[in-house]
């Protein structure tokens, strides 16, 4: 605890003077090697695409000359047949080969498998050749090949019509995905998309960004608790238990203050990037806490990076704002309230800027304090000028974590060294420095007062002082004079003291390290009353019957919450972290996969492991029960999809089979609704198809497999939900998507920081959605409860879960509406893309 608590000190202070840069080389290397990839795997892909199409040609030809010249068949055979057999095996095995497990990896298996083009290039002449002696014996046969080539061929081909019946081509980084088209379309290229009539309406926030932020929490008159987590600000009521947001950020919110009038609230955010990576302009926005209505956007265009630290001015009842940037100089700019212009701007130190706030008497004295600094700044005829405080015979320590004003005016700041550090303004010394000597601040006295760092400060009405400690996890008061009164140690599974937030001079709020807000006095100890995850989620599971829902990721909790009232049920830690989870058809139990290969089930009630397995040694991406209960898909990053018999209501599993046949790692999959077949998708965006019954065998005819229905569709490729991809799209740009339960509707979460909510199906590319934002990071996974009232969505790096209401809604399932659009659509352009 100690060595975890001094570290997350010092990554918190550094963090953001030193991250922008190594994330700006590492974003340069990332995309280097990401267009090396591409390049090889287009390559490979067009490798694959002619060699199919040859074997296409070959197969017809062969047909048409046997209809001819039976005993042609022979001699066609041992000429092209046998080459193209062999060389399409081999090419094969190599692909199959290839998990993706790493780009590294990637990028050498690629160059392996590309590595002798010339070789290739005399295999494919030598095809080419044979086939050329044979179509000069039979015009019709050639112009037969012709048309096959073009149709099937052409790279920017999107459909093509073959002998199984109707498909479409979509490609993705140069791969042809074939999509069969169901019976019941008639006319596919009528098909008309619209967006669905649902909608969806933020309708909660799980979650509280503490574990590196400071000053993110206050108490307002009317009597809720505001703070933030992704792009979203919320106001919870602390009585009432409801929650309001306000949602203008468009990244990150980093910040946020309150006004003297204690109704204004300015906040800041990321700068975030655009499509293409370029950083978008950003703006602090002062905005009104009663009625969310946006009052001001100060600075836009101003700010790079971010805009790390935010203060009203006091003594002229909030006239000025102060804002700090997360730039390399760290820009501090002050500007006019009510003009919104800029009244001045200077560059305060290339060192991490924990905080800012005006001398609450002189609106004309300005502090910061960060990495190893205090400066006192002052205004006079549009300029700022700066002194540094002096330490003198005090240790001057790495970081100086926060600070406020006493009642009598004087400066106290709180160190990683665990002191409150009192500052005063000391008169020029004349008789040592001379006539030019100017007045210091310097340290009048240092108090003791916790183990680690003072991560926050936070005075009372009547004059005493509150101080929260990291290491040592306490609350202490302390009186006017500095006299500790009362102390108190929070929970260890909340982490340290991030901020306190006085609702009166008894009961208080305060924020940790772990992402918790509590709530409670010195008497009667901290309650949670906000609580969430501390690490990047991916697995996240509704319950069957019941409003509730399970998450996981790599902090190492298991969480179960309700829906209805809002709260976290339960919450276990394990030793490894989770990925993914399923709730069993009775409800009774959830398997939860981790990342060594190892899943267990736990018992809903009694928490307790009821059954536990390894499958290979590699993280595990799905976990999915068939729809009677009677079996459990487990999906692995090792390519094999495992199969178990399931008995005694879900409590014991016996290894029925594996699925062997995907040439890398396991994305997605789901049950038909009988129970028997698999459909999966990989990470190479292969989809294929599974009998289950006739013992996990590979159906090598796909076209069989397109009237097959569902009982759930998370795939992220397939027929029915082809429209949610973009053009474009390099095949991770969607990380997941749900069908709701009436099959009406389809959410989708991209890794675009956005959740997108299509009609159901939407088979036809550039499909129209609505789109909603409020993620702060790439969005890893969505679920519908189970009555699909509303729509579950997790983060990744923001470890924020956005519950959201869905409003609306029309009548008739999917199988009829897309027949209706297929025999009765116009030819009128598909609307855009909302």
């Amino acid at each position: 605890m100690d060595s975890s608590t001094n570290s997350l000190d010092d990554v918190s202070a550094d963090s953001s003077a030193e991250f922008p840069d190594r994330a700006s080389m590492m974003e340069v290397r990332l995309q280097a090697q990401e267009d090396e990839i591409t390049l090889l795997k287009s390559s490979l892909a067009d490798a694959l695409r002619r060699l199919r199409i040859h074997d296409q040609v070959l197969q017809l030809l062969k047909q048409q000359v046997i209809a001819v010249n039976p005993s042609a068949a022979r001699l066609l055979s041992q000429a092209c047949c046998s080459d193209c057999s062999s060389s399409s095996r081999k090419l094969s095995s190599s692909s199959a080969s290839d998990g993706i497990r790493h780009p590294a990896t990637r990028v050498r298996r690629n160059s392996e498998k590309l590595g002798n083009p010339e070789r290739q290039r005399k295999r494919l002449d030598k095809k080419a050749a044979s086939s050329a002696n044979l179509l000069a014996r039979s015009p019709s046969l050639e112009n037969r090949a012709k048309e096959l080539i073009a149709s099937a061929g052409s790279p920017g081909s999107r459909r093509g019509t073959y002998s199984q019946g109707q498909s479409i081509k979509m490609f993705i980084r140069g791969r042809p995905i074939t999509m069969y088209i169901p019976s019941n379309i008639q006319n596919y290229d009528e098909l008309k998309m619209e967006p669905p009539s649902e909608r969806l309406e933020l309708d909660w926030v799980y979650g509280y960004r503490g574990r590196d932020g400071r000053a993110n929490l206050y108490f307002l008159p009317t009597g809720e608790a505001v703070y933030f987590i992704a792009c979203v600000i919320v106001l919870y009521h602390i009585n009432n238990r409801t929650q309001r947001h306000y949602r203008k950020h468009t990244d990150c919110v980093r910040c946020l203050t309150l006004h003297p009038d204690k109704v204004r609230v300015a906040s800041g955010q990321t700068a975030g990037v655009d499509k293409d990576g370029k950083p978008l302009q950003l703006c602090v926005y002062i905005w009104d806490s009663t009625t969310l209505v946006t009052l001001q956007q100060i600075g836009p265009g101003t700010f790079q990076r971010g805009v790390g630290s935010v203060a009203f001015s006091f003594a002229d009842a909030g006239s000025f704002l102060c804002v700090i940037d997360d730039s390399n100089d760290h820009m501090l700019s002050l500007w006019d309230c009510t003009k919104g212009t800029k009244h001045a701007e200077i560059k305060t130190t290339n060192e991490a800027v924990f905080a800012v706030e005006f001398n609450p008497r002189d609106s004309t004295n300005i502090i910061t304090c960060g990495k190893s600094h205090v400066y006192f700044w002052t205004l006079s005829g549009g300029q700022l000028t700066k002194k540094q405080g002096i330490f003198g015979k005090y240790k001057k320590p790495k970081f100086i974590q926060c600070f406020v004003f006493s009642l009598t005016g004087d400066v106290l700041t709180g160190d990683s060294e665990g002191n409150i550090m009192t500052w005063g303004k000391s008169a020029a010394d004349i008789k040592t420095l001379g006539k030019g000597a100017k007045e210091t601040y310097q340290i009048m006295r240092q108090t003791k007062a916790h183990e680690g760092s003072v991560f926050t400060l936070c005075t009372l009405q009547g004059g005493g002082l509150l101080s929260g400690g990291g290491k040592d996890r306490k609350i202490i008061r302390w009186s006017a004079d500095l006299a500790p009164e009362r102390e108190c140690e929070i929970p260890e599974k909340f982490g340290a003291v991030r901020t306190i937030a006085a609702m009166d001079e008894e009961e208080l709020l305060v924020g940790t390290t772990r992402n918790a807000i509590l709530r409670g006095t010195f008497s009667d100890g901290f309650v949670a009353i906000v609580q969430g995850h501390v690490d990047e989620m991916w697995g996240l599971a509704t319950h069957p019957s019941q409003n509730i829902f399970l998450t996981c990721g790599h902090d190492r909790q298991v969480c179960l919450w309700n829906t209805e009232e809002h709260k976290l049920d339960w919450c276990i830690t394990l030793e490894e972290y989770g990925l993914c989870a399923g709730f069993c058809p009775n409800g009774s139990v959830v398997s939860v996969g981790l990342s060594t290969g190892r899943w267990m089930v736990l018992d809903l009630l009694t928490r307790e492991v009821v059954s536990e397995s390894t499958d290979g040694n590699e993280q595990l991406s799905v976990m999915r029960y068939s729809p009677d209960g009677s079996f459990l898909a487990v999906g692995s990053h090792d390519n094999f999809i495992y199969i178990y018999s399931v008995t005694e209501s879900g409590r014991r599993y016996t290894r029925f089979g594996k699925c062997n046949g995907h040439s890398s790692f396991i994305t997605h999959l789901d049950w038909s609704k009988d129970g028997k077949y698999i459909m999966s998708n990989s990470g190479d965006y292969e989809i294929l198809y599974w009998d289950i019954a006739a013992g996990c065998k590979l159906l090598r005819n796909r076209f069989e497999s397109k009237d097959r229905e569902w009982a759930s569709y998370t795939c992220v490729l397939g027929f029915h939900v082809m429209g949610v991809w973009l053009e474009g799209s390099d095949g991770t740009d969607i990380n997941a998507l749900c069908r709701s339960h009436n099959e009406k509707m389809v959410a989708v979460a991209d890794d675009f920081c956005k959740v997108h909510l299509f009609q159901y199906p939407c088979p036809k590319l550039k499909a129209p959605s609505h789109k909603y934002e409020g993620h702060g990071s790439h969005v890893t996974n969505v679920c519908f409860t189970h009555s699909d009232s509303h729509l579950l969505s997790i983060g990744g790096k923001d470890t924020c879960i956005l519950q959201w209401k869905v409003i609306g809604g029309g009548v008739g399932n999917s199988r009829e509406r897309l027949a209706s659009a297929s025999s009765t659509s116009t030819s009128s352009p598909e609307p855009a893309t909302s």
